[in-house]
This record gives C-alpha cells, structure tokens and sequence, in this order.
C-alpha cells in the first residue's frame, strides 16, 4: 500500500458501505450513554468499538471521522468541546497504525498514547477537571480502550467480509 492510500478510505463505496460509515459516526454518539460502574471506583466506556471498527475498515479518515461526529453529543452534553478532538486523534491514529500493519491491540494502545496528552491539557487547564477525576478517566479509558481492541480485532473480520470489501 503507497503513502497516499494509508490516508483513503481504501474501501468499494456502495450502500452496505455508506451505511455501515454513517452508523459508525452516529453510534458512538449512542454508546457514550452507556457506561459500566466498577468496583474499582472507575466506568468502562462503550464509544470505543463503533470508532475502532470505523478506523479498521475505513482507515484513518473513517477513525478520525467517527470518533469526531460521535463524540458531539457527549462534548455537548458536559461542556468538553475537546472530547470530540480527542477522539478524532485516537480514531485517526488507530486507523493509521493498523494501515502501516500494526496489530489492532497495539495500534489501540499507541493511539491511546498519542491522545493522553490532549487528553490531560485540555481536561486539567481548560476543562478545570479534578486531577483525581481525571487520573480515574485515564485507567478507564486504557481498560476500555484495550477492551473494545480485542473485540474489535476478532469482529472487523466478519463484517469486512459482509461488506465484500
């Protein structure tokens, strides 16, 4: 694969295709509702699958893209206008690794890496987030994140396949 297509889409444009995209921008949108209380005192997150899915199929663009316009309602609703960019890195990133063959738990966990920082500045000095908030919002964002990797590297599989692409 040359350098200009890690960027494409790098998928066959039909309506399965289109379908499945626009979903995976407006799912995650549906799953931040959703959040699983540990005993751990932190919440297993749900957005994840559908931005991770979005950046194996359709590469980092789709990963940016999903993360971005899925995150819109859960940066509206707390006033975090920076949740949104902070998940297009982590889908673009996630999209880009896994195109230059990183395994998916790995290019998860990089990309995850790559968004912390934002993750932190944006939290800490413009959000004015506790730091203990924030340090409980990191270990559950790298739980999460290493959980919806797994699921996704054994599900991307048979949905590409349902694609034909």
């Amino acid at each position: 694969m040359e350098y200009a297509e890690k960027f494409s889409f790098n998928v066959k444009w039909n309506y399965k295709t289109i379908v499945l995209f626009l979903s995976l921008m407006i799912l995650p949108n549906l799953l931040g509702l959703i959040n699983l209380n540990t005993v751990w005192g932190f919440k297993i997150h749900f957005f994840q699958i559908a931005v991770f899915i979005a950046a194996l199929i359709y590469g980092p663009k789709g990963g940016m893209l999903s993360g971005l316009v899925g995150s819109l309602y859960s940066a509206f609703v707390m006033g975090n206008p920076y949740i949104a960019i902070g998940n297009a890195i982590l889908g673009f990133f996630v999209g880009l690794f896994v195109r230059y063959k990183f395994n998916t738990i790995i290019a998860v966990m990089l990309a995850y890496l790559i968004q912390l920082p934002w993750l932190i500045i944006t939290d800490y000095y413009l959000v004015s987030l506790p730091t203990n908030f924030i340090l409980k919002l990191i270990l559950a964002l790298a739980i999460s994140n290493l959980i919806w990797a797994i699921v996704a590297n054994y599900t991307v599989k048979p949905i590409k396949e349902s694609l034909r692409c």
